[in-house]
């Protein structure tokens, strides 16, 4: 869940941080789209694609469930026949504004990474 002991000031120093380690790897910095993208790709384990829009919108909410598992809203339900993951909501996420809901989901996103960082080490 979201730490209270973290302040903004370290909560942006670490999504700066994320940032620029993510444009040094693709040569750009990504917007929260590209973000959840290239997650719902991670996820799926099936190359970069090519992806048709209404995949990139499922690769997308792919994304949104997983980050969101790791508060324990969402757990994965099955993987189908063709290996992509499927969800199910086990409790609704809260109302947020709108920044809250952009803070939230950049903090899932931090997360994430951390996460993916411990399983290569």
């Amino acid at each position: 869940m979201l730490d209270p002991q973290e302040t903004e000031a370290q909560f942006e120093h670490r999504w700066w941080l994320l940032m620029t380690e993510l444009k040094a790897r693709f040569g750009k910095k990504p917007d929260l789209n590209a973000l959840l993208l290239l997650i719902g790709v991670q996820e799926l384990g099936q190359g970069l694609g090519p992806f048709s829009k209404e995949q990139k919108q499922d690769l997308m909410h792919i994304a949104t469930c997983r980050l969101f598992s790791i508060s324990g809203y969402y757990e994965l339900e099955r993987v189908d026949e063709d290996g992509w993951p499927h969800y199910r909501l086990v409790q609704p996420v809260p109302f947020a504004t709108l920044k809250e809901q952009e803070r939230m989901l950049k903090w899932h996103i931090l997360e994430y990474f951390a996460q993916q960082e411990n399983l290569n080490e």
